[in-house]
């Protein structure tokens, strides 16, 4: 098999399997764990690294609402079980910055995680994880979208970058997006990686708290927003499922 077909299949099949990607890496930061110590001693400055993780996974999260609030439908959604799937090609919006806005934003969901432990190789480990996993599936997503919309793929990718936005001239590559912002599309289809990022970070807490002090218990300000995340993702996911009130035509 050459080269191109094998990467074009390895891409495909972790596509397919992209949200279950990240579960294998817990495993290496519950290692990075296992001497874990409060920083000077210091529960206070330990919960600020916290809130640092958070927000560097609320940024990751940040880039793909951006993404999704904008695109039509039958385009960037988390569809696995189906393969690819694109009616129409992204150019606008974030999509005139960067070929792959949702990837970049996984990058920083994976990354906020990987800084929880304070160890450098975890953060270095989980960068070229993401780097060797996700150039196979975006290898096989512009395969696809190549054999999609030919010369109109073909003109989008040779001026835009494929995962860094801001490389020389981006200014002049904005495209105001083709559709107003939908709210109610980002709560349909983001709710499920908000509450992901909060159950690791979560879990990370309640193990990292044990390591330190020996005792199994959860922070007050984990706990509100754990509970929080909790709620959040039971109400979107029976909205969701049960309701038409998160649908919005087109999207």
């Amino acid at each position: 098999m050459a080269l191109t077909d094998e990467l074009n299949t390895a891409g495909t099949w972790l596509f397919r399997r992209r949200s279950y990607l990240p579960l294998p890496l817990f495993a290496i930061l519950m290692l990075g764990l296992r001497d874990f110590a409060y920083p000077d001693g210091s529960h206070a400055l330990d919960v600020r690294w916290e809130m640092l993780c958070l927000g560097v996974g609320l940024l990751g999260l940040a880039i793909r609402c951006a993404a999704v609030g904008f695109v039509p439908h039958g385009t960037s959604g988390r569809n696995t079980a189906e393969g690819q799937v694109a009616l129409s090609l992204n150019t606008s919006g974030l999509y005139s910055l960067v070929r792959h806005p949702l990837y970049l934003g996984n990058f920083f969901l994976w990354l906020g995680p990987s800084l929880f432990p304070r160890k450098w190789w975890i953060p270095a480990i989980v960068s070229l994880t993401f780097a060797l996993l996700y150039e196979r599936i975006m290898f096989a997503e512009e395969a696809f979208l190549r054999r999609s919309f030919g010369q109109q793929f073909e003109r989008w990718a040779a001026r835009t970058p494929s995962v860094w936005p801001f490389a020389a001239g981006w200014r002049n590559r904005w495209v105001p997006p083709s559709l107003p912002f939908s709210f109610r599309t980002v709560l349909r289809r983001e709710y499920s990686a908000l509450f992901g990022l909060i159950a690791t970070l979560t879990a990370l807490e309640i193990a990292s708290d044990y390591f330190a002090s020996g005792r199994l218990y959860l922070d007050t300000v984990w706990l509100r927003i754990s509970l929080g995340a909790g709620a959040a993702y039971l109400i979107l996911r029976f909205l969701k499922r049960h309701t038409r009130i998160l649908h919005v035509p087109g999207r």
